[in-house]
């Protein structure tokens, strides 16, 4: 009996060690894992969810929209702070009982982008620019997300036939967004595969990837991937989302190291979130710290009005005032510009 209690007590005192690793070292847990098991096996249950971050399911009013479940792979699970129920980063995926709230002005399609389709898997909004639906999935399930009800479905792009002569028709196309779901859920061979047809169009001149993927697995961003950035004809833009300073960990910087080093232009585009990152003071620190590992804030997003997502909205005036702090903190390079989509419009509007 004696042993079995020492057994237990090494067995506790390792635990507490591998939770102290997963947070303060996470790339040791995560590193060298292939990126599609991490995928496969992000945290689908809030039962477990929880235990792992040594919550409770009645200190959180939790419910699940099996339309638009959970999803949180590893590596960012451990940069969650265990045992604060209110941090941002958990606040981010975890679902709630408010977002079945039904409220006026928040809709499904909020972006009118269903009407903006050309194509099964092609949007065009704006001039000079379209926007294709690469992939149907993201590697997380953010909460606040503009596209969670969207029809994937119906724009899947397949062998990309219709996407490619569309844009070969359009001369006016000088810049392709890759966007989703998350273009970089595609493998290595699928992703070389459509930047080899998007190059083949001669009037093309620039690729733009929006993606969350190097932030919550950041081991996606492999040998292969760098090699297809510095190779390609393309000016490329990667287009990250990064909505707090928490975000940045030491493997995520890595990363970007070295998705800066391909010669891509690295942005970060944030969405203004009630009770994550409504706050002068973390919107400065997120820019410091974007700028330290060669990213660029872009834009700041007021919340689109998506059903489901009312709960993170912050009132226009209250933004305007969050801005103006920010402005007075920042040197102009690391303000973000502070918009809204507006559908119809030719452009975002800036507030």
């Amino acid at each position: 009996m004696e042993l079995l209690g020492r057994l237990a007590d090494t067995q506790r005192q390792y635990n507490v060690w591998m939770n102290d690793v997963r947070h303060s070292s996470p790339a040791l847990i995560y590193r060298g894992d292939g990126w599609s098991s991490q995928l496969a096996n992000a945290v689908s249950s809030v039962e477990t969810l929880l235990e792992r971050l040594g919550l409770h399911a009645d200190e959180l009013d939790v419910d699940v929209d099996p339309a638009f479940p959970l999803r949180v792979p590893e590596a960012y699970l451990t940069r969650i702070k265990r045992g604060d129920p209110t941090d941002p980063l958990l606040l981010q995926v975890l679902p709630l009982r408010v977002e079945n709230e039904t409220v006026a002005g928040y809709s499904p399609d909020p972006l009118a982008e269903r009407s903006a389709a050309v194509a099964p898997g092609l949007i065009r909004k704006y001039a000079g620019r379209a926007l294709i639906i690469a992939a149907p999935t993201c590697a997380v399930h953010c909460r606040y997300c503009f596209r969670r009800s969207f029809p994937y479905a119906d724009h899947r792009i397949g062998g990309q036939s219709t996407v490619l002569q569309s844009l070969r028709d359009d001369p006016s196309i000088r810049e392709v967004i890759l966007s989703g779901g998350d273009p970089l859920i595609l493998k290595d061979a699928q992703l070389e595969k459509l930047v080899g047809n998007l190059e083949a169009i001669d009037h093309v001149e620039r690729l733009r990837i929006h993606t969350r993927l190097p932030v919550v697995i950041p081991d996606r961003v492999t040998n292969r991937l760098t090699k297809l950035l510095e190779r390609s004809r393309f000016q490329i833009a990667v287009v990250l989302h990064i909505n707090h300073p928490n975000e940045i960990d030491a493997a995520l910087t890595d990363v970007l190291q070295r998705l800066a080093n391909t010669g891509a232009q690295l942005l970060n585009q944030s969405v203004l979130l009630r009770g994550i990152n409504d706050d002068p003071n973390i919107l400065a620190a997120l820019s410091d710290e974007l700028f330290k590992v060669r990213v660029l804030p872009y834009y700041l997003h007021l919340p689109d009005k998506v059903a489901g997502t009312h709960h993170f909205d912050v009132a226009e005036d209250r933004a305007r005032e969050i801005y103006r702090m920010l402005r007075e903190r920042l040197p102009g390079y690391l303000v973000p510009r502070l918009a809204r989509e507006v559908p119809g419009e030719r452009a975002k509007r800036w507030l």
